[in-house]
């Protein structure tokens, strides 16, 4: 509905008429079986396609609410397919795009499901992976096989928070013919529009700051037009849906993404600079700082940080880390990131292309909407008990 700028359509995208009847929120239709008049408007809603129900598993006006609404807020995207979680999103968009024989560009610095996938799944389907450098950048040609089928990017990286060159790399995947996948959970595309920057096809674990509340498990995948039907059929066969309960959250926390967006974005600068003053904290991997690798990437292409980040410690080991860690008592404990909390946990990166030394052990920090002042207390008395070098 809006061509409006990103603030204006997180507020009206997704809001039809037909899917609202005038109520500002769309409702919670929950259904499986969809009754028909005759057989013939039983026929008439096949295929299934959003806007005509079918069948639950096909959608409700509340599901495709949401997927007109992410679509809106990529610029240039066709169509969006929810799943049950970011995970599936991964695996289903892999899915469409590959098959066996084919090979597989992994950034090296993927999410451990991602990877974990690509190691099990893939591989006993016949797709092979090769991982990547994540500051590769237009050297990924010198990659690119006969067998080549995609380019999987992750901007930042997780645990690391490498940007990448996602422009360059995806040029070279436009000239080879390949298509690019990206995991944009961190930025969302409020701060970065990936399919605008020549992405094929966008991935969000909307588990994080799309639900934003810590109270849904759901995945989206965006694409171009020209794999729409190829991204709905892989649903379709697999059996995959989002249950409109979760559909309905995420459409809520949609409203305020941008809200939210901003205080996470200046709660965890505040905190990450203050992070890279202490003597016990070897270096802050933030994407807005400048000695993340890739900050110029970031400043080039981004239009805001969000609150995840990482810390590098100088010196001690695995035991102070936990010491450290259990000191805190504002951070909670806990996976995911994305909700209103703030949240540590250890992080190990794994590797298989490219090998970074470290000062010390990592802790990955969600700084959320929490007072800054309060967290900066919080990290200072757990940093007292670690040694600083």
């Amino acid at each position: 509905m809006s061509e409006g700028k990103p603030d204006t359509r997180l507020v009206e995208a997704g809001r039809r008429p037909e899917y609202t009847n005038g109520i500002v929120n769309p409702p919670v239709y929950r259904a499986s079986t969809i009754l028909f008049d005759s057989v013939e408007a039983m026929e008439a809603a096949n295929p299934p396609r959003d806007g005509t129900l079918h069948y639950g598993r096909s959608g409700t006006p509340t599901t495709w609410a949401l997927c007109d609404a992410l679509t809106e807020l990529e610029p240039g995207a066709s169509m969006t397919r929810i799943f049950p979680s970011g995970s599936a999103a991964v695996a289903a968009a892999l899915l469409t795009v590959l098959e066996a024989g084919d090979e597989l560009l992994m950034v090296d610095s993927a999410y451990g499901p991602t990877r974990a996938l690509c190691e099990s799944v893939l591989k006993r389907f016949g797709v092979s992976t090769r991982y990547y450098d994540p500051m590769i950048g237009a050297g990924i040609a010198d990659l690119v096989g006969e067998r080549t089928r995609a380019i999987f990017l992750e901007s930042p990286g997780t645990y690391t928070f490498e940007v990448q060159d996602v422009p360059a790399i995806c040029a070279v995947a436009r000239e080879r013919g390949l298509v690019t996948l990206i995991d944009n959970t961190w930025a969302t595309p409020f701060f970065f529009p990936a399919i605008a920057a020549g992405v094929d096809i966008s991935i969000l674990a909307c588990t994080k700051y799309i639900g934003g509340h810590a109270d849904v498990m759901l995945g989206s995948v965006t694409v171009k037009s020209d794999l729409a039907a190829r991204l709905d059929q892989t649903r379709r066969v697999l059996g995959q849906t989002a249950g409109p309960d979760d559909a309905w959250l995420a459409l809520r926390g949609l409203r305020t993404l941008a809200l939210r967006l901003r205080q996470h974005q200046e709660n965890g600068l505040r905190v990450a600079r203050w992070l890279r003053e202490q003597p016990q904290v070897a270096r802050v991997l933030h994407p807005a700082l400048d000695e993340c690798p890739g900050h110029e990437f970031w400043a080039r292409d981004f239009t805001g940080a969000s609150g995840l980040f990482s810390v590098v410690l100088k010196g001690g080991g695995a035991a102070a880390r936990v010491t450290l860690i259990d000191a805190l008592k504002r951070f909670g404990l806990g996976y995911s990131w994305g909700g209103y909390e703030s949240l540590v946990v250890p992080a190990d990166p794994v590797r298989t292309a490219t090998r970074t030394e470290y000062e010390g052990p990592i802790i990955r920090l969600h700084i959320g909407l929490e007072d800054p002042d309060d967290l900066i207390d919080d990290l200072s008395a757990g940093l007292a008990s670690y040694p600083s070098g």
